[in-house]
């Protein structure tokens, strides 16, 4: 889509320095502008390139004051980086937007969707199912019987949504995502063999979460592994069976959370953090990355690093120790070497 610097100011709120009929078609950063784009500029440590800068038009603050000419168009506004954040979000709202039905799908018994679908090739809905308005479930996507996905989610190609799970709306499930696969759930038997407990619980994910790209939830023994709105998970995170995540809670990926354990709102955990399972962690937790948690974290608002993980206050103070151990144990061997001359 292409918009003059007119429209963009009339949608900013800003006003315009130069050819109001400038047009802009794509983005680009400040230093690497081009013709039909559109660049910001916030950062004064940036400004050295608004003088070449070869972008049709440049968003600036209201106070910018050039020392020199600039040739390219600017729209004046309050704050040029919230600005172009807008835009941004608008901008990638209309590209990843689709409307329609493509060949090759399956559409199952009894299931329902809602207006402005779109369903891409090869694509699958069990029986029974419900899916709300503005869906979009791209390529290789499936989502099993007797689900349902909430209006404006979107399922990436490859995402599988296992039988009975709910899946709210304003969700992204970003490509090879798993829903309700079977939780670990194992039983040793006389034979020294593994008995598969089976998983009859499902998933429920709550409106506005995020899950990155191959990243699964398992469903529940029994009742739901539970994540709660606003959750952000990043690529490659592991949720066990019976798992609840509290709501606006960011995980980083390659972390893992093991079954049963209860996670509260508002916490930020790092990557390749491991939590063992059963554990409660208070609201508004943050875990170092790398961290091991094999206990529960019951005051709220800690911070801690480490593997077992402790205060991170406390462990920046015994990691200053333990760098210093050679250092130590040669001074050590030096006095005793002294002493045993002595004697």
């Amino acid at each position: 889509m292409e918009f003059t610097a007119q429209q963009i100011a009339g949608m900013l709120g800003g006003s315009v320095e130069g050819d109001v009929n400038a047009k802009v078609n794509t983005v680009a950063k400040i230093e690497e502008g081009h013709s039909g784009a559109l660049s910001f500029l916030a950062n004064p440590l940036y400004t050295q390139y608004i003088y070449d800068c070869n972008s049709s038009v440049v968003l600036v603050n209201k106070d910018f004051q050039p020392e020199r000419a600039v040739k390219t168009t600017l729209i004046r506004v309050a704050n040029a980086y919230e600005a172009f954040a807008m835009l941004l979000a608008q901008y990638d709202k209309i590209k990843r937007t689709r409307v329609g039905i493509e060949g090759q799908h399956h559409i199952g018994k009894n299931s329902t969707y809602g207006e402005n679908i779109y369903l891409g090739a090869f694509s699958s809905i069990g029986n029974n199912t419900k899916i709300g308005k503005n869906v979009q479930i791209h390529a290789n996507a499936s989502v099993g019987d007797n689900c349902v996905i909430g209006d404006n989610t979107i399922l990436y190609s490859g995402v599988k949504v296992y039988e009975g799970c709910k899946v709210g709306s304003h969700c992204i499930l970003h490509a090879g995502v798993v829903i309700g696969s079977d939780g670990f759930g194992f039983s040793p038997n006389k034979e020294n063999n593994y008995q598969k407990v089976p998983q009859i619980g499902n998933v429920v994910i709550e409106d506005h979460v995020e899950v990155g790209a191959n990243s699964a939830i398992d469903r529940a023994t029994m009742g739901s592994t539970i994540i709660r709105k606003g959750v952000k998970l990043d690529n490659l995170v592991q949720i066990a069976h019976n798992v609840e995540i509290g709501e606006n809670t960011v995980i980083a990926g390659q972390t893992g959370v093991a079954g049963s354990t209860k996670i509260g709102k508002n916490c930020m955990i790092g990557g390749q953090v491991g939590i063992v399972g059963h554990l409660t962690i208070a609201d508004g937790v943050k875990i170092a990355a790398q961290s091991g948690i094999g206990h529960n974290i019951t005051l709220e608002n800690t911070i801690v690093q480490g593997s077992p993980a402790f205060d991170i206050g406390d462990y920046k103070r015994s990691y200053v120790m333990f760098r210093n151990l050679p250092e130590l144990a040669g001074r050590i061997g030096d006095l005793e070497k002294a002493i045993s001359k002595q004697g």
